[in-house]
């Protein structure tokens, strides 16, 4: 059953049209990923079935009785008051408010003559009815259970909404989303801000939802899990491939390889026909005055040439060419931490650990939220950027250290693109502007202020700045946080042949798998070093919950 679709859709925002004649049909119980690069228009077409936006052209149909509802980006704004509780039943108001009706012509019955009963019990029969209608005996348990299935507790249903975590307000949005019951549930980022104990929550409740999911993601990881359909958003329109995002990969380059072949034949035959039109026309004009055949034709297969429907070169996104260079080497030991122990006014994050960081390690440091992960980096750099002493950290010798930090600033927000270049860049302006190009920095872009670049924009100014630099190890916290799949996939080509030593944040799982050959996991104010990648060390997880194996798990020597 087709559960909603959008027919010859055309919607533009200034003079570019977004989508162009988009099509797509989504059927029930299909968990789709929408995917393509920023500003491609997967929050566009969300929104437009939402009705937050309307189309130029084209139509959006929805399925008679179909319950629709979209998790948005941002969490809902409300009053300070509003407790988690209020935001979760607040669709109901018009129940709780017949309910308090009821109550108040309870009271009445309990205390008037019997004489004045009978108006009483007509008022309390209509509005019993319409309680009724509203299913309000099944509110109260239809909240528990969604409670029960969101882990909100009592604790939680009585705090502030906005004093919750991003991670929190996501979760708690999507529950007074969820007792609605909606058939069709619309998902915009919605691992954005959750740690990896939320985000397997969240994998296995829309594993397990019998509904229709259609999602816009750059969790890759997620987007594997979850979908069985991905539909690429390109030049205004929609490819579909029968598969999660792995699949798409495979099939997206068979595809592109498929079409430049075709384009490829299509200009040989074009061009072979130029030619002879050319030729015949020529012909034509030595035979003068005989040569009208020739020109006819000509014409006749210039009029070919002409109602050709013209096959576009694929596109193909130009790499990025992060070649990290590196001067010279570090020592083997890069970082030592003995007996070390962390903590922020308040709260103890760590104690008495112990780990040891070799020359090309690739690690990952994960962990809850709050665990410290990011503190402790922190502390790393504030030490080796102050040459502080501490005698349970000791950085190798000839440590050349690069920082790419989770919320990338400016110490002037208003110098243009090119100025903040120039300051790490040796060479004319003509090789600095042909560097910049090479970012995706192109032509007027590089007049743009570096306050108004966006997250992956920042990334990629970061990255040229860091590679001027020649480390030799490079930390980073979440670097892959706002950017798309595009920018991520170049990161991580040009990070597993970086030669130095990699220390990395991150809450992004097939990031981790593509580069970290350990992982450093915070639990219980401890460091646990695990080997492998972050399928590894699940796989170590699960060994370690079974009786009476014969695990092998390597951790660190915490004492």
């Amino acid at each position: 059953m087709i559960e909603l679709s959008l027919s010859k859709v055309t919607k533009t925002f200034g003079f570019d049209n977004i989508l162009d004649t988009f099509d797509l049909e989504v059927s029930s119980s299909e968990k789709i990923a929408l995917i393509g690069p920023n500003g491609c228009g997967k929050s566009t077409i969300l929104k437009l079935i939402m009705k937050e936006e309307y189309p130029i052209e084209g139509k959006v149909t929805i399925r008679k009785g179909a319950k629709v509802a979209m998790l948005s980006q941002h969490p809902p704004k409300v009053e300070e008051e509003y407790t988690v509780k209020d935001l979760l039943t607040e669709n109901f108001k018009e129940v709780y408010e017949v309910e308090k009706a009821m109550r108040e012509l309870e009271n009445q019955m309990s205390l008037c003559t019997p004489d004045k009963l009978q108006p009483i019990l007509h008022k309390y029969d209509t509005l019993q009815q319409k309680f009724l209608t509203l299913n309000g005996y099944e509110i109260d348990s239809k909240v528990d259970e969604i409670c029960n299935k969101f882990n909100l507790d009592n604790e939680m249903l009585n705090r502030k909404f906005n004093s919750l975590s991003g991670g929190e307000k996501t979760i708690v949005h999507f529950a007074s989303i969820m007792l609605g019951e909606p058939t069709i549930l619309l998902l915009d980022e919605p691992t954005n801000h959750l740690d990896l104990d939320a985000l397997e929550w969240l994998e296995n409740y829309l594993n397990n939802f019998k509904g229709t999911i259609l999602l816009s993601s750059h969790d890759r990881y997620f987007l594997d899990k979850v979908t069985n359909k991905t539909v690429l958003i390109e030049r205004g329109k929609g490819e579909v491939f029968h598969g999660n995002y792995s699949y798409y990969l495979v099939e997206n380059e068979k595809r592109i390889l498929h079409e430049f072949e075709q384009y490829k034949d299509q200009q040989k035959m074009i061009e072979a026909m130029k030619r002879k039109v050319k030729k015949l026309q020529e012909f034509g004009r030595r035979a003068d005055p005989n040569g009208e055949s020739f020109f006819k034709r000509a014409a006749s297969i210039q009029k070919r040439l002409d109602k050709i429907e013209k096959i576009e070169k694929p596109s193909v996104q130009s790499e990025l060419p992060l070649s990290f260079k590196m001067g010279d080497r570090s020592g083997k030991q890069v970082l030592g931490v003995k007996n070390f122990d962390l903590s922020v006014p308040g709260k103890e994050l760590l104690t008495h650990n112990t780990l040891d960081i070799r020359f090309q390690d690739k690690i990952c440091l994960m962990g809850k939220n709050g665990s410290g992960k990011s503190t402790f980096i922190k502390y790393i750099m504030d030490l080796s950027q102050s040459n502080g002493m501490d005698d349970s950290i000791k950085l190798g010798s000839n440590i050349k250290m690069g920082y790419i930090p989770q919320i990338i600033t400016f110490e002037n927000e208003n110098i243009t693109i090119l100025e903040y270049a120039r300051k790490s860049y040796e060479g004319t302006e003509t090789h600095l502007r042909a560097s910049l190009s090479k970012f995706m920095f192109h032509d007027e872009s590089i007049f743009k202020r570096v306050g108004n670049l966006s997250g992956g924009e920042k990334v990629r100014l970061k990255l040229f700045e860091l590679i001027q630099q020649n480390i030799n190890f490079l930390i980073m916290d979440e670097p892959t946080n706002h950017i798309d799949i595009t920018t991520k996939e170049v990161l991580e080509t040009a990070l597993k042949e970086y030669p130095g030593t990699l220390l990395f944040i991150s809450h992004d799982r097939y990031f981790i798998n593509e580069l970290a050959k350990k992982i450093f996991y915070i639990e219980d104010k401890k460091i646990n070093e695990y080997i492998g990648n972050y399928d590894d060390y699940l796989a170590s997880k699960e060994r370690q919950s079974l009786p009476d194996n014969n695990r092998r798990i390597r951790k660190s020597k915490n004492i």
